[in-house]
């Protein structure tokens, strides 16, 4: 099953690498339009695919920053630790 889904994302990467080329060609408006729609989806079933496959997910990534008391001179922030 994890081969079929690597296969799949290989297949749609190689559709938005073909997309990607195209429209650094010569287009007709309706040519550019169709490409652009067929480009997204492909980045939308990626992220399907991929979520199916890695469900992981970092909470500390997403998670809301406030300043550290000494931010003020470091420039750095904290992790809220109310997440926790």
């Amino acid at each position: 099953m994890i081969d079929e889904n690597l296969a799949r994302l290989r297949n749609h990467r190689n559709n938005i690498d073909r997309y990607r080329r195209l429209l650094g060609t010569k287009l007709s408006e309706l040519e550019r339009q169709y490409l652009e729609r067929r480009l997204s989806e492909e980045q939308t079933a990626i992220e399907v695919i991929s979520t199916a496959i890695f469900p992981l997910t970092l909470g500390a990534v997403n998670a809301p920053r406030q300043p550290s008391p000494d931010a003020a001179t470091s420039g750095r922030f904290a992790i809220n630790s109310a997440i926790h």
